[in-house]
């Protein structure tokens, strides 16, 4: 694994010392002894390094290139994925993927931000972020997966929707937020997971549910940091600043009552251990179907209407 992010310089030394031990053809037990010792290091500070991230390098972190993305989970959590295309209207977005799946017993409908993972494939995906004919095919595969009371997964990983001007001018923060309403009023149960980046209307976009929940090291955010840099101090150079000040972490937004869950991620993340975040994600989710099938339908879209709704009260003191 390249070096990408240099709080983990410590970690890979640790790991090339494992490495170069074990790859000797005839060990000794002093050598066998010197692994279960720099093993127990590496845990004792990849534990220690993550568990105190702040929340740019959580940034950092959500946004690398080795981290699981949609395609993997769909390939380590879900069966017999059958891909749904277009919206009808336009085209057919490469940068938000539907369709049928199956979790364990149930029958689910799957929509997910991609971004790709070859250059060629990030490129036709545009990084993950959404045109407006995206969001009308997430919505037409909701309306017919509500229509035959299949529940909706969304797995969102996006730095946000599109900013171009041919996505503009098709209507992106009109659909956007046609989305949401149509989501908000849904017959079916909804679960939402931040699985890498959440940033701003994209995010949004596919992000109203009755269960919302993040990974532990992604981070949801009205704007990027860079973004709100850019904006208050003029510099992305501020972007470190720009994110303590947004509360953009999994336990910020758990304690704003943004987002219901945490997600616990392998130590070290879940670039480390893609088959055991999978394997989480995939209880947390089992787990949440259960709960909300268990629901009659007026009492679910009350509670998601007052999910929602109670969100940004504060109290003002006399």
């Amino acid at each position: 694994m390249t070096l990408q992010l240099e709080f983990e310089l410590p970690i890979q030394q640790l790991e090339a010392q494992i490495a170069e031990v074990e790859h000797k053809q005839d060990k000794s037990p002093a050598d066998r002894e010197r692994v279960r010792e720099l093993r127990k290091q590496l845990m004792e500070s990849t534990r220690r390094v993550y568990g105190d991230l702040d929340p740019w390098d959580t940034v950092r972190v959500a946004r690398l290139s080795d981290r699981p993305k949609f395609t993997d989970y769909v390939d380590l959590a879900f069966d017999e994925f059958v891909e749904l295309h277009g919206d009808k209207f336009f085209g057919d977005d490469r940068a938000l993927r539907t369709g049928f799946a199956k979790l364990d017993q149930y029958k689910v409908m799957l929509v997910g931000h991609h971004k790709g993972k070859t250059f060629k494939e990030r490129t036709e995906c545009f990084f993950g972020c959404a045109h407006p004919e995206g969001y009308r095919k997430a919505m037409g595969k909701m309306r017919m997966a509500a229509k035959y009371g299949l529940p909706i997964i969304c797995l969102i990983d996006t730095p946000g929707a599109y900013p171009g001007i041919g996505a503009e001018e098709r209507g992106q923060a009109q659909v956007i937020a046609e989305s949401m309403l149509e989501m908000s009023r849904l017959p079916t149960p909804i679960i939402c997971v931040v699985i890498g980046e959440g940033g701003s209307g994209g995010a949004l976009g596919i992000g109203v549910g009755d269960r919302v929940a993040m990974l532990e090291h992604a981070y949801y955010s009205v704007i990027s940091p860079e973004g709100c840099a850019g904006i208050l101090w003029k510099s992305h150079d501020f972007a470190d600043r720009a994110a303590r000040a947004l509360r953009l972490t999994s336990k910020h937004l758990k304690g704003f009552g943004v987002v219901d869950d945490i997600i616990e991620e392998p130590v070290g993340g879940a670039h480390r251990d893609h088959y055991q975040m999978a394997g989480r994600l995939k209880m947390y989710l089992a787990r949440c179907l259960k709960e909300l099938g268990e629901l009659p339908t007026d009492q679910l879209l009350q509670q998601r209407y007052d999910k929602f709704r109670k969100m940004g009260q504060f109290f003002e003191g006399a």
